[in-house]
């Protein structure tokens, strides 16, 4: 099938109430321009480079999500477009944000990733480290964030039992950070789910998909 067909497909399929976000890291401009024309307007990048330069060439009624590890040294290149930033994994990384984002006079929208998976590879913050991030003094002083949910990679594998189990464990984190109250911290996503696994996400309260290979076809990395 072909990018729009894809694209229609998945999103025909999708709850009212989940996003769907198209990772678009490594392909080029023409495939992402089909999917655009075909009605997607929120795009996934991994790289910081890569998104600034497609950003650059692109309609700018895109919403770019940055889904990768970010590097706070990074952060300056994407604070004056980016919309919501992924992986947000540790307090110094959401202080760079803010600090970028108030020189652009902008809020930046951001989720806190939260480590499920029992996989070294995988980064991300426990619950715990969540939790006490948004009760600090410190973070109620960031003027130029907001937290706006939660973010989550399951283990590579085929057992479904443990993707589902860890798929589970991020929502109760959610349940629970929710509560908590800070000006600048409103939980309304929970962004967990990709090409092999995201109906499963769904099922256990996934709010926003991150849909690659599905929609554009295998990655070649060379």
């Amino acid at each position: 099938m072909s990018i729009p067909q894809n694209l229609n497909h998945i999103k025909s399929s999708l709850p009212e109430h989940v996003t769907l976000v198209a990772v678009s890291k490594t392909k080029p401009v023409p495939d992402l321009m089909e999917a655009y024309n075909a009605g997607q307007r929120i795009f996934g990048e991994n790289k910081i480079q890569e998104m600034v330069e497609k950003h650059d060439v692109m309609p700018k009624d895109i919403q770019w999500h940055m889904i990768g590890h970010v590097q706070r040294n990074k952060v300056k290149y994407m604070a004056p477009f980016v919309s919501l930033i992924h992986g947000v994994d540790n307090f110094k990384l959401l202080n760079e944000i803010n600090r970028q984002a108030a020189r652009y006079r902008r809020t930046i929208n951001c989720l806190l990733q939260i480590k499920i998976a029992d996989e070294d590879s995988k980064f991300g913050m426990t619950a715990t480290e969540a939790s006490e991030i948004l009760q600090s003094e410190a973070f109620s002083e960031l003027q130029n964030i907001k937290v706006v949910g939660v973010m989550g990679m399951a283990t590579f594998t085929d057992d479904t039992a443990q993707i589902q189990k860890e798929f589970t464990s991020l929502k109760e984190t959610f349940n629970e950070l929710k509560t908590i109250e800070a000006p600048n911290c409103k939980l309304e996503i929970i962004s967990m789910g990709m090409s092999g696994d995201y109906k499963l996400a769904i099922d256990c309260g996934s709010t926003m998909i991150r849909v690659g290979s599905s929609i554009f076809g295998e990655r070649n990395y060379n």
